[in-house]
C-alpha cells in the first residue's frame, strides 16, 4: 500500500463536466472540480463563497411561476450617478433608481420611482408575458427603445430624475406633413403594377396581381415618392386610398429628355412607365434642353407614341434647335400604372423590428416578420429619419443579408463592428478605419453558422457572449486578426452540464468588490450559472448558484448584480447579490414583546421553514444567532415567528433569511504510479489539508473541522474513505464565510 500526496493548487478552471473524468493527466482536471456550488472563482484560483440575495422588492400581482418569469430586466444608464433598473412586465413597466447618493433614503438602495401601465396616448402597453424573454432594447441619453416584431417600438423616456413615460416610436415628417420619413419596401412581385384612378384626393387603387388584404387598411403605400393612405380594401386587387398631396414620379434616369433637331417631339426615358398612349401628364422640374425653354417643356402634356416599355414621346410647346439629352431630374405628375411603388416597411401587416441599437450615430433597426434578414439605418444624427433621399453619405439606407438562407435577426450589438445575431448565423457590418458606414460602402457579411437563442448577447472580456441555437453551448464572438474574420469558439465545452435551457444572460465588471468580471445566466432548472475568464491566461471558469426558489431574469448594472427570483411562496422578488450573511431572501425583522418572538412574513417563511437569524445592535455589532424553525403565532395577522425562548440573546433588530451553503466536490483523486495510473483502482483518502481564508464550520467528507470561528491558514482533516472514484467533498453546516485556496490530498493506493 502506497501513500501519495496529490495537490489541487487552484480551481482556476472552475466546475467541469463528468465527461472529463478520464482526463486526469491534464491541467484542466488538476485545477478544477466536479461541482462548485454557491462559490465564485477568484483570479488567483481560489474559490470564495458567493454573496447572499438581499430582497429589494416584492412584485405586486406576480405570483404564478407557471406563467413564466413575468419580468424582463434591463439597465438604463444616463451617467455614473443616474442609473436605473427597468422591469418590463405584462402590460406594465416598473422603473427603479439606484440611489447611490441617498436622495430618497439610504445610500445605495434601489428605489421604485415609476410604475407605468399606459402610454402617453392613454393606450395599454403592448407587452405580453408570453414574449417577455424575446424583447430587446437599446438606450441613448434619456430614451430607451423597446422592440418586438408584434408591436411598433415603444420609447421609454425619462422626463425627470424620478419620472418616466412610454410613447410609441414615431418617424419624423416633412414640415408640410406631406411625407413621413419612414422606410419603405417592395413586397410585390416583379412587374406587378399599381394603377390609381387619379392624382389627388380619394382614389381607387388597382393592383395587376393579387396583393391587398384587410390588414392593409391603415397602412401607407407609396406611388413613386407620394404617400397614399389605404382606407378600405374591396378585394385582393382593389383598394381605396387618400393621396397625401399629388401623385408624381421622379424619373430615375438623369437627363431623361431627348430632343430632335427642328422638332417639337420629345422622347422621355421613363422606366416601366405603364402608359398606352393618350394619357394626360404634367412635366415638372425639367431644365431647358435642346433649345426648348423651361416653359415649353414643363406643364400639361399628353403622352404620344409609345416607343417601348421604358420610352414614350410628348409634344413640347416649341421646336428644338439641336438634338440633345437633358432636362436634369424630371418629375411626371400622373396616375398611370407603374411597378415603381412600395409599402411602409413597419406595420401590423408586415411586422415590426425585432431588434435595435445605436451604432456610429445612427439608429439601426433589424428584422421584421416580412423582412427577417433586413437592417434599416437612420440618417446620421437623425434617429427618427429613415428617408433615403438621394443616397448621400449621411442619409438612410437598408441592407439585406442575402446569404442564400433567410437569417432571422434576433439581436443587434454595437461593438467593434455592428454585430448581427440571427436564428441561424452570426453576421456583421464592418466598421471602416477613419470612415463612416455609408449607403455606398455598407455591406453585411456572414461569419459563423451557429445561430443565437432568445438570450440577449453581451460584450464581455473583448468578445460578445451568446447562446447557440438549441441552448446547449455558450460561445464568444471574437474578431481574429490572423484570419481577419470573426470566430465563435465555445467557452462552455468543459462545463456543458451548466448550460441547461438558458433564459437570461447578464454581465458585471468588477462585481462583489473584486477585480473579476462575471457573466451569469439563469437556466431552466432555476439555478444561476456563473462564468469568468482571462483570455491572456487561457482560463474560463464556471460555477453555479442555487437558492431556495429559482432564478429568472438577471441583470448587471456596473459592478452590481440583480436577479428576479421566485420565492418559496410563489411570489416574484427583485433581489441583489450583496452582503455576507449567507442568507437568501435576506430582509430585516423586528422583535415583538407582545408575541414573544422575532416576527417574519408568514408567506415567505411559513411554519416549519428553517431560517437563519442574525441579531443587530445599535452599536453596529452583528451576531449570528443560529438556525431556527419558524412557528405559528396566533393573532399576529400576517406573521409567523422565531420564539424568543429559542434565542441565545435578544437584540435591537434582526436579519432573517434562508440559509444557503457552499460546497466543493473534487474530481476523483487520481495519481500516476510506477506501473501506470491508479484510475479505476480501489483507493482511499487518508487525510486532506485545506488552505483556508476566513472559513468557519467546514466539513470534509462529512468529518467536521471544529472551526467555529473564522480561521485562516492550513488545517488537516482525516477522512479514511475508500472507493474506485474517491472524492473530496467540502461542505458547511452553518451560513458562514468560506474561501478555499487549495488542498493537498493523501491518496492511499
Amino acid at each position: 500500500m502506497q501513500k501519495l500526496r496529490v495537490p489541487i493548487n487552484s480551481f482556476r478552471f472552475g466546475e467541469i463536466s463528468q465527461s472529463t473524468r478520464m482526463r486526469a493527466d491534464t491541467d484542466l482536471y488538476l485545477s478544477s472540480a466536479q461541482s462548485i456550488e454557491n462559490m465564485l472563482v477568484a483570479t488567483e484560483g481560489a474559490v470564495v463563497k458567493r454573496p447572499d440575495l438581499k430582497q429589494v422588492y416584492k412584485y405586486t400581482g406576480i405570483n404564478n411561476p407557471a406563467l413564466g418569469g413575468q419580468s424582463h430586466l434591463f439597465h438604463f444608464i444616463f451617467d455614473e450617478g443616474e442609473k436605473y433598473v427597468i422591469s418590463i412586465e405584462h402590460q406594465q413597466i416598473r422603473c427603479f433608481f439606484l440611489d447611490d447618493a441617498g436622495t430618497y433614503g439610504d445610500a445605495g438602495e434601489l428605489v421604485l420611482v415609476e410604475t407605468i401601465t399606459q402610454d402617453t396616448n392613454s393606450n395599454a402597453l403592448p407587452f405580453d408575458r408570453d414574449y417577455l424573454q424575446q424583447y430587446t432594447a437599446t438606450q441613448s441619453g434619456d430614451v430607451m427603445i423597446i422592440c418586438h416584431p408584434l408591436f411598433m417600438p415603444r420609447m421609454l423616456i425619462r422626463t425627470a430624475l424620478d419620472a418616466f413615460e412610454v410613447t410609441p416610436y414615431t418617424f419624423d415628417i416633412r414640415a408640410d406633413a406631406g411625407e413621413t420619413y419612414q422606410p419603405y419596401s417592395r413586397f410585390h412581385g416583379q412587374g406587378v403594377t399599381l394603377d390609381p384612378s387619379g392624382t389627388t384626393g380619394s382614389v381607387s387603387l388597382v393592383s395587376s396581381e393579387d396583393y391587398f388584404t384587410a390588414d392593409h387598411v391603415g397602412t401607407v403605400v407609396r406611388y413613386g415618392e407620394v404617400e397614399i393612405d389605404i382606407t378600405a380594401v374591396t378585394n385582393s386587387k382593389n383598394a381605396t386610398g387618400t393621396v397625401n398631396g399629388t401623385l408624381r414620379i421622379r424619373l430615375e434616369t438623369l437627363n431623361p429628355l431627348r430632343t430632335i433637331d427642328g422638332s417639337t417631339t420629345v422622347e422621355v426615358t421613363h422606366i416601366a412607365h405603364g402608359f398606352s398612349g393618350g394619357e394626360a401628364i404634367t412635366i415638372e422640374n425639367a431644365a431647358a434642353t435642346g433649345g426648348i425653354n423651361v416653359g415649353n417643356l414643363n406643364g400639361a402634356r399628353t403622352v404620344g407614341t409609345i416607343i417601348d416599355e421604358n420610352t414614350y414621346t410628348f409634344t413640347a410647346g416649341g421646336a428644338a434647335s439641336s438634338a440633345e439629352d437633358g432636362g436634369g431630374y424630371v418629375s411626371i405628375v400622373c396616375h398611370a400604372p407603374t411597378d415603381n411603388w412600395s409599402e411602409q416597411s413597419f406595420s401590423g401587416m408586415r411586422g415590426y423590428p425585432a431588434a435595435a441599437t445605436f451604432h456610429e450615430n445612427r439608429l439601426v433597426f433589424g428584422g421584421t416578420i416580412a423582412q427577417p434578414d433586413t437592417l434599416w439605418f437612420s440618417q446620421i444624427g437623425e434617429f427618427f429619419n429613415f428617408d433615403v433621399g438621394a443616397g448621400d453619405d449621411d442619409q438612410s439606407f437598408d441592407l439585406t443579408a442575402s446569404t442564400g438562407d433567410v437569417n432571422t435577426v434576433r439581436y443587434l450589438v454595437s461593438n467593434r463592428d455592428l454585430q448581427v445575431f440571427t436564428d441561424s448565423a452570426e453576421l456583421y457590418v464592418p466598421t471602416y478605419l477613419n470612415q463612416a458606414i455609408t449607403p455606398t460602402n455598407a455591406q453585411i457579411r456572414k461569419q459563423t453558422p451557429y445561430g443565437c437563442e432568445f438570450t440577449y448577447p453581451h460584450p464581455f472580456d473583448g468578445a460578445t457572449l451568446f447562446i447557440q441555437s438549441g441552448g446547449n453551448v455558450m460561445r464568444e464572438f471574437l474578431f481574429t486578426d490572423a484570419e481577419a474574420a470573426y470566430a465563435a469558439s465555445s467557452v462552455s465545452g468543459a462545463a456543458s452540464h451548466l448550460i441547461k435551457e438558458p433564459k437570461y444572460l447578464g454581465v458585471a465588471n468588477g462585481a462583489f468588490d473584486r477585480s473579476e468580471s462575471y457573466a451569469f445566466m439563469s437556466t431552466g432548472d432555476g439555478n444561476l450559472s456563473m462564468f469568468n475568464s482571462n483570455r491572456a491566461e487561457r482560463r474560463a471558469a464556471w460555477t453555479h448558484f442555487t437558492t431556495n426558489g429559482s432564478f429568472c431574469s438577471v441583470l448587471g448594472v456596473g459592478t452590481r448584480i440583480f436577479a428576479n427570483v421566485w420565492g418559496p411562496d410563489n411570489q416574484l422578488y427583485l433581489t441583489e447579490l450583496t452582503g455576507e450573511y449567507s442568507l437568501d431572501h435576506r430582509m430585516s425583522a423586528s422583535g415583538n414583546a407582545t408575541y414573544q418572538g422575532v416576527m417574519v412574513d408568514q408567506n415567505l417563511f411559513p411554519v416549519g421553514a428553517e431560517v437563519g437569524l442574525y441579531g443587530n445592535d445599535t452599536d453596529g455589532t452583528v451576531t449570528f444567532l443560529g438556525l431556527f424553525d419558524v412557528v405559528a403565532e396566533a393573532g399576529s395577522g400576517t406573521h409567523d415567528k422565531v420564539p424568543y425562548s429559542a434565542l441565545p440573546s435578544l437584540h435591537d433588530s434582526y436579519t432573517v433569511g434562508y440559509p444557503f451553503f457552499a460546497s466543493i466536490t473534487s474530481n476523483p483523486i487520481d495519481a500516476s504510479m510506477g506501473n501506470g495510473p491508479a484510475t479505476g483502482m480501489i483507493r482511499g483518502i487518508g487525510s486532506v489539508i485545506l488552505d483556508l481564508v476566513d472559513a468557519e464550520n467546514v466539513q470534509v467528507n462529512g468529518r467536521p473541522s471544529m472551526l467555529t470561528e473564522a480561521f485562516s491558514g492550513k488545517i488537516e482533516i482525516r477522512t479514511n474513505t475508500f472507493s474506485r472514484d474517491p472524492q473530496v467533498v467540502i461542505t458547511q453546516n452553518q451560513p458562514s464565510p468560506l474561501q478555499v485556496n487549495g488542498l493537498i490530498v493523501e491518496l492511499v493506493v
